[in-house]
């Protein structure tokens, strides 16, 4: 499965992602610690890449999570990470969480890759409700929910706890599939 947009392919994680991670990683450590402290965490040498990318593929395979890489088609590098995460196949819900890499951002990328993935959590994974939550001054991330369709249904209180800060209120969007009669 490989999705498309401009000069970019969407796909899932592969094992030969474990380099390129682990260099995304390191280049972008600032923009990631306080959102994506686990993702940092787990990638912090090549090592703890090739084990992290080996239990998101297996994750994905299982269909317990699905991790994507954003990719230049032209030099193959990775330009950021999407996960649909918190899947609950009963609810046929999911949740986004992205990164971009501080080359590519402003671009539009993360929000077409959002719009991409969307359609094929709808289409292809049967989803019908898809989450965003994000923090009200992350404006970025605000913008990519907003211009993705997505609409605020509530603040969920001290939903996130960043490493060694206190716990953050948090927006919840969320984008309906449109049932088809």
């Amino acid at each position: 499965m490989q999705l498309s947009f401009d000069t970019f392919n969407i796909e899932p994680i592969k094992l030969t992602d474990a380099w390129p991670i682990c260099n995304f990683i390191a280049a972008n450590e600032d923009r990631l610690k306080r959102y994506f402290p686990k993702t940092l965490a787990q990638n912090l040498t090549p090592d703890l890449s090739k084990y992290f990318v080996k239990k998101k593929v297996k994750k994905f395979n299982l269909k317990e999570e699905f991790l994507f890489t954003i990719k230049s088609k032209k030099t193959n590098q990775i330009a950021g990470l999407v996960y649909l995460k918190t899947l609950d196949w009963t609810k046929k819900q999911g949740e986004f969480a992205y990164c971009i890499d501080y080359q590519f951002e402003g671009k539009g990328i993360t929000t077409k890759t959002i719009s991409v993935l969307s359609d094929y959590a709808f289409e292809t994974l049967g989803l019908e409700t898809l989450q965003i939550i994000v923090h009200k001054d992350n404006l970025p991330s605000l913008h990519i929910a907003k211009n993705c369709n997505f609409i605020w249904i509530k603040t969920l209180k001290n939903e996130f706890t960043p490493t060694g800060e206190n716990p953050l209120n948090m927006e919840l969007y969320e984008l309906y599939n449109e049932i088809k009669s």
